[in-house]
């Protein structure tokens, strides 16, 4: 039940994330024993980089608390969508923040939006849609994998999450969405091989005064022929953008600052040359001896090496029915 809400204690059953660095965390269960391959019960004990964790210890501790391992110490905190992603079983492979939070702006997912998703996959994204249609919202999400789809939906229904979420084994390119399913999304995204045979069973399912719609798509093939079929069905505003995140190096450099004295004074006339050489040389000797002066200046510059490419956001909007 740990996503349901903002809780305080750890109790038996819930996920946990057990942080040890930015980038070495779990995700475990707070069972206190498990059954081994031989089927015997057992204690249960996590491993980590930092040593041993016995479960049993974790159960009852507050959320946020450092808890002691064999040979080091982690935090034990409550999940989220963001956390969930970088932990989460990889069931198949997954959409991340950079693009999840351009899907949930274009798509204006909200309370009590009603999402259809295809497909379910990992569950990486459900998360996120789950957290902002709640608590009157509602998920319609698909999968062609029956074994996935069971374990996507016994997962939505651990993580307290299932009164939220139906979850359907199907193939919605040949199967479409559901006669159920007509005149009822708010949005509907897509993560197929061949979107463009989807979009006609997605245009029935948005409702009559119309919604949005997007699909994400690895190669930009996909993207165009998904664009071809969402203008043969009347879509509008069709988009496709590509998702980069880069973090720019910030530095605090110290620069000296340039000495612009000398054109204050006037160039020395040539009878004057050897005395002023020698005046010129005293002052550059003993201006050699006092410290220069420095700035602090805050400075950002790009990495040396830029993110790859995950894959392409094909977005638009359905009319209402009366303007179609």
């Amino acid at each position: 039940m740990s996503f349901l809400k903002p809780k305080d204690v750890i109790e038996e059953g819930d996920t946990v994330i057990l942080y040890l660095t930015v980038n070495s965390m779990h995700a475990i269960e707070a069972t206190p024993t498990i059954v081994n391959k031989k089927g015997e019960t057992i204690e249960n004990i996590f491993q980590t980089s930092y040593g041993a964790l016995k479960v049993r210890n974790i159960i009852g501790v507050s959320y946020g608390s450092r808890v002691e391992l064999s040979k080091g110490w982690a935090y034990v905190l409550q999940p989220n969508p963001e956390l969930w992603t970088q932990t989460l079983p990889h069931r198949t492979q997954i959409i991340y923040t950079p693009d999840i939070s351009m899907i949930l702006f274009q798509l204006e997912v909200r309370p009590g939006s009603v999402i259809i998703e295809s497909g379910t996959g990992s569950g990486s994204l459900s998360h996120y849609f789950l957290r902002a249609i709640k608590p009157s919202g509602h998920l319609h999400t698909f999968d062609f994998h029956e074994a996935r789809a069971q374990q996507a939906r016994e997962e939505f229904q651990r993580h307290g999450l299932g009164d939220f979420v139906s979850v359907y084994h199907r193939d919605v390119c040949q199967l479409g969405f559901g006669d159920e399913l007509d005149g009822k999304a708010d949005a509907v995204f897509l993560d197929l091989p061949a979107p463009q045979i989807a979009v006609p069973f997605a245009t029935k399912t948005l409702k009559l005064e119309g919604g949005r719609f997007c699909s994400f798509s690895p190669c930009i093939e996909q993207s165009q022929r998904c664009c071809i079929a969402l203008q043969e069905h009347g879509f509008t505003e069709i988009r496709s953008m590509e998702i980069l995140q880069q973090e720019h190096i910030v530095k605090t450099r110290t620069m000296p600052v340039l000495d612009l004295e000398f054109l204050k004074h006037k160039k020395p006339s040539t009878e004057n040359k050897d005395e002023n050489h020698t005046e010129e040389t005293n002052a550059k000797l003993e201006s050699a001896k006092t410290p220069k002066e420095t700035k602090k200046v805050l400075t950002s510059s790009a990495p040396s090496t830029l993110p790859g490419h995950t894959g392409y956001l094909t977005f638009a909007t359905l009319p209402p029915a009366f303007v179609r």
